[in-house]
């Protein structure tokens, strides 16, 4: 069960010299828990299908399968994402899983946490001011509207999507921010292997273009040393636990759909040195977060996992089969039938990377035994190993069966993992692996001002970059409409951005921007203090 975080640590041999305790129930683990220390353990990729506002559950199914390796007598941990404030005050809520299947001390990891968020928008901000400031002062290559850094905050906010800064001066320019979750320097601290690594990332960064096309990278601007100082504690992974007393490092949090959607390498790196299983996640579904742990995660580290574990509900499948939402509770199994489409389009997706995939039915209570048997045949039809897992209600209990089957599809010895794309690849051919071989496109289009800016890119030498594509989650397809397994589609390439320091072009697809709006109806709205200091409604 839960103990106190210093305990969890010596349980793990974690000195407490590497420790910086946050309270008696959170800690920051020092790089140097990881010298000298062989990353012992098996690696498994929790995913899923495409997410419905049904809800799939991935991040607790995550939990509860490492509660479930842990009840069957197995050395495990975590290696998860922090949850942004955007979608906690959002659409979704929190992220710290559901049930009996938590991370904790929820209330804390949901808001400020370690304040890792508040130093990663500080240091993006920081460097956009000095950057306004040489402008100002004409102390640098770039130009007003040569300038691609923007500002970030950790909120949802469309009104900031578009801005001018220095209404009236001569520096006056078209601007904008996006949510914490996309910056570059969260997916920077998200690849950093280390002090020295996160140096160079900064450096790197590109900041602008000069009118001759040549970039401008943020080590001009003489203030990297700043901005270690600012990610110095940030950097270091955060050691927590589930509901179960699993150890859980929570570290990063880029978004799958408009960043790269995993958490940090240096938290997997120790999961993966102090247990010999480490679960970790990549969402949203397997089509954004899955492809991308493969392309920039694993390919920039050389972290390998050895199993993918897709997680679908009944429910979802069935509003993939065209039930509404409102109906869902109610047997129909026909929809089901067809919304497994979906599932089978993920795991073809998987497979091409040739590792044991295996399903997590996420049970919810007024799932018919009819409706969950249909998958399970499905999946044997598919020659896939499926387990349902009740981890809300039982947590850890409830998934030993899973737990099982994924230490029996376990390889000995995993094959080097392929990838899909070589970085010499044209930007055409990459598009089009991804979209045809991950999304089940037709085809890509890319619009002129996408192929104005990849143009720029190219001749300034970032053509080899990998891709991170900024896709909608609600579909297979740029059109958040389609659900189930669209056909005979295009996706629609609108623009670049590029992350230099992170290693990868961003490519923007349909609609979807870097800085999310709220709903009408907030999840703010049902977030209560009580005169105890107790916090409800995440």
């Amino acid at each position: 069960m839960a103990q106190d975080i210093a305990n969890l640590a010596q349980s793990l041999s974690i000195s407490p010299d590497h420790l910086s305790l946050y309270g008696r129930d959170k800690a920051k683990v020092s790089l140097r828990a990881l010298r000298d220390k062989p990353q012992k353990g098996k690696l498994i990729l929790v995913s899923a299908i495409t997410p419905t506002p049904a809800g799939e559950g991935k991040t607790t199914v995550s939990i509860g399968l490492a509660q479930g390796l842990k009840k069957i007598g197995k050395s495990v941990a975590l290696a998860l994402r922090q949850p942004s404030m955007g979608p906690v005050f959002g659409r979704k809520g929190g992220a710290t899983g559901g049930g009996k299947s938590t991370v904790q001390p929820a209330e804390s990891i949901n808001l400020h946490f370690t304040g890792d968020f508040h130093a990663i928008t500080s240091a993006h901000n920081l460097l956009s001011s000095v950057l306004d400031n040489q402008l100002f002062n004409q102390q640098t290559r770039l130009s007003p509207g040569s300038m691609v850094w923007k500002r970030v905050l950790d909120v949802n906010d469309r009104a900031l999507r578009r801005i001018r800064t220095s209404s009236g001066a001569t520096t006056e320019r078209a601007a904008g921010f996006d949510i914490t979750a996309a910056s570059e320097v969260m997916a920077i601290l998200c690849l950093s292997e280390s002090f020295a690594d996160l140096r160079t990332r900064l450096d790197r960064i590109v900041t602008g273009f000069t009118p001759e096309g040549e970039p401008v990278l943020a080590k001009e601007a003489r203030i990297t040393g700043a901005l270690l100082a600012l990610l110095r504690d940030a950097l270091q992974p955060n050691l927590v636990q589930s509901v179960e007393g699993v150890p859980a490092f929570l570290h990063g949090g880029p978004f799958a759909n408009i960043a790269h959607g995993c958490n940090s390498v240096l938290a997997t790196r120790m999961a993966l040195a102090h247990s010999d299983y480490a679960v970790t996640e990549a969402g949203f579904a397997f089509d954004l977060g899955g492809e991308k742990f493969m392309h920039i995660k694993c390919r920039q580290s050389g972290l390998q996992p050895e199993a993918i574990v897709i997680v679908a509900t009944v429910r979802a499948l069935k509003m993939h089969g065209g039930v509404p939402l409102d109906a869902l509770t109610q047997p129909d199994p026909a929809a089901l039938s067809r919304g497994l489409e979906n599932l089978a389009a993920h795991l073809s997706s998987a497979r091409q990377f040739k590792r044991p995939v295996i399903v997590a039915i996420n049970q919810f209570f007024n799932d018919s035994p009819e409706e969950i048997a249909l998958v399970h045949e499905f999946c044997q039809s598919q020659g896939v190993p499926c387990a349902t897992a009740d981890v809300f209600a039982q947590g850890g209990a409830g998934a030993t069966t899973l737990a099982e089957t994924v230490l029996a599809a376990l390889p000995d010895l995993a094959e080097p993992l392929p990838f899909l794309y070589a970085p010499e690849d044209s930007i055409e051919k990459k598009l089009h692996a991804v979209a045809s071989r991950i999304y089940g496109a037709a085809g890509v289009t890319l619009t002129e001002e996408a192929r104005a800016k990849f143009a720029l890119f190219e001749k300034s030498g970032f053509g080899h970059l990998p891709l991170c594509m900024a896709k909608t989650q609600n579909s297979l397809s740029d059109d958040a409409s389609k659900l189930g397994r669209p056909r005979d589609f295009n996706i629609t390439v609108r623009d670049f951005e590029i992350a230099n320091g992170a290693g990868f072009l961003v490519a923007l697809t349909g609609s979807m921007m870097r800085m999310p709006a709220l709903p009408k109806v907030p999840a703010a709205e049902r977030i209560q203090v009580s005169e105890d200091g107790e916090i409800s409604g995440i």
